[in-house]
């Protein structure tokens, strides 16, 4: 398991002790260190990082202030390639757009991936007509076609009842809206535009909870947190209705919306701030028990010790060149080490 993850990385051990030493002998010239880190992006990712750092406050006496918000991956991202940020939080991969903006402004990043998710349609709990749904009916609604025009839950099954249908989702600064409709309607930015809209997950939690005739979608631990409120669908991709578990995620069978989470970290903010660095490598090191009790499913603990031997060894880029990856397995997104078809390794 992961054999090309570990080829590579142990080619980088001797250089990350290495490093390690040099950086423990520059730290001691450091006349004043920064104690500040900035991070926003993901709603998705929010309630990882944010646990994260409650616990790495509680258990630091140095003085580290750690501010956590959420404007969406997309979001994130522009203000996460214009310097402003330390870390992002990202539900995809970075989107090319970002790539080429953190290029153009100087901003190199460590990319780390740090948990799966399962993409979750739900419904509220007094809907008693839909308990699966297929990947051409949820296209059906959501893609551009059906704006205005199918506005009932009988126009898209003549079986379900011929009520309002009323969609709430993430907005467009939303990497869940880019992997969504990437999955569902086969375009990244491919949307209906006439629904709820928030970047606020817990929003779209309350609308779908307050709306027998509602339906929308967000990260699994959204609804795992409130599962006395909402109702999941299974989701039929040709081979039959799967939910959302740790289990469809872990044998690839919860299929197109099982996803990896990742954190993007400002290399050159990891050399200079001492802080960072310690709360990433706090970070990967407690992520496996926070991201389960958040509600996803974490990664083998082998992917974050590789996870932290590439952020002390500074590899900067991205394996995923800028594109969301649909129904591979996590084994197989873990031992990615191409950035395109003929090239091996990161690309920035």
């Amino acid at each position: 398991m992961f054999t090309k993850y570990y080829r590579r990385s142990i080619q980088v051990i001797l250089l990350c002790v290495g490093l390690g030493l040099l950086t423990q002998a520059c730290g001691n010239t450091v006349a004043e260190e920064t104690k500040s880190i900035s991070i926003d992006g993901s709603s998705t990712v929010f309630p990882i990082t944010d646990s994260i750092t409650k616990n790495f406050n509680a258990e630091n006496e140095e003085g580290i202030n750690v501010d956590v918000g959420f404007s969406g991956s997309v979001g994130g991202f522009r203000k996460f390639c214009n310097g402003e940020t330390d870390i992002n939080n990202a539900s995809v991969p970075i989107p090319k757009e970002a790539m080429a903006e953190c290029k153009k402004n100087g901003v190199a990043y460590i990319e780390l991936p740090v948990a799966f998710d399962a993409l979750t349609v739900v419904v509220n709990p007094r809907n008693n007509w839909i308990d699966s749904i297929t990947v051409e009916e949820l296209k059906t609604m959501w893609q551009p076609a059906a704006e205005n025009q199918i506005l009932r839950w009988s126009q898209v099954n003549p079986n379900w009842a011929d009520n309002t249908l009323n969609l709430f989702g993430p907005g467009r600064d939303s990497g869940t809206f880019e992997y969504f409709t990437g999955a569902i309607v086969g375009e990244s930015k491919a949307s209906r535009n006439d629904y709820v809209f928030s970047e606020d997950d817990e929003a779209l939690v309350n609308g779908v909870a307050q709306d027998t005739n509602a339906l929308g979608y967000f990260g699994y631990a959204y609804y795992e947190q409130n599962q006395d409120k909402l109702k999941a669908i299974a989701i039929d991709n040709g081979k039959g209705a799967i939910s959302p578990s740790d289990e469809t995620i872990s044998n690839n069978t919860y299929r197109p919306l099982t996803r990896p989470l990742f954190i993007y970290v400002n290399a050159k903010s990891a050399q200079d701030n001492p802080a960072l660095k310690t709360f990433v490598e706090y970070y990967l090191q407690s992520a496996s028990a926070v991201v389960r009790e958040v509600g996803y499913l974490p990664l083998p603990d082998a992917a974050y010790d590789v996870g932290l031997i590439h952020f002390n060894t500074h590899q900067v880029g991205t394996v995923f060149n800028g594109e969301a990856v649909f129904n591979v397995s996590i084994n197989e997104l873990l031992s990615k080490t191409y950035a395109q078809d003929g090239e091996s390794g990161y690309v920035f």
